[in-house]
């Protein structure tokens, strides 16, 4: 039995190290173009918009989105919380600052992704990334004020940055009364990210 939960400790850690390094390799490959190394970051089954299935599609929707929308890209990977689910399924967080040269501008942007990961024959993949906007907008042009996508050409609009986190709106709308506040307990080891989310739905996410 000690063996097994130490087999078990060991296999937690390398997929903790596994999957850290899935945001990392996907920065760096879209940074640098490389398509094949960045479709192979998700399963073969990758779903693609409301239709398609397949790594192929989805190599082909992202080379439509780099070529027709920007020129230069960096991506700064920032925090990553990883929690699991079971042995081979695991969903995270991870804040990601980004450049893009996009015509005449350059539009820098705050976001973070909430991931999905799932263990495939021995490897981990993204099974989906959805990415919830905080803001875009050129170098020079600071986001003050609402609708802080604001991406050259296009009509403004809101990033969904807050929306998975129920906290959010919870602030705003519970005054402080001037007694000392009720304070929650830490949420359980490895369940961090759920408690944040407080069991509430996924939103629909505007990514253009």
């Amino acid at each position: 039995m000690h063996d097994s939960s130490l087999l078990e400790r060991i296999d937690r850690l390398e997929s903790i190290e596994e999957i850290r390094m899935l945001p990392a390799k996907y920065a760096l490959a879209l940074d640098m173009r490389d398509l094949d190394a960045w479709t192979s970051l998700f399963p073969e089954d990758v779903v693609v918009g409301k239709e398609r299935v397949g790594r192929a599609h989805l190599k082909q929707w992202i080379d439509d989105t780099l070529r027709n929308q920007f020129t230069v890209t960096s991506h700064h990977i920032g925090g990553h919380i990883i929690e699991f689910k079971d042995a081979d399924h695991a969903s995270g967080v991870v804040y990601s600052k980004n450049e893009h040269e996009t015509g005449p501008e350059w539009v820098i942007m705050q976001m973070l992704y909430w991931d999905d990961y799932e263990r495939i024959d021995g490897r981990w993949y993204f099974r989906r990334r959805l990415p919830c906007y905080l803001y875009a907008s050129d170098l020079n042009k600071p986001p003050i004020g609402d609708k802080k996508m604001r991406w050259p050409g296009r009509e403004l609009y809101d990033g969904s940055w807050h929306d998975l986190w129920p906290s959010w709106k919870a602030f705003w709308n519970n005054k402080p009364t001037g007694e000392l506040p009720d304070v929650a307990a830490p949420a359980p080891l490895g369940a961090f990210l759920e408690s944040m989310r407080r069991g509430s739905p996924v939103p629909k996410i505007r990514t253009r």
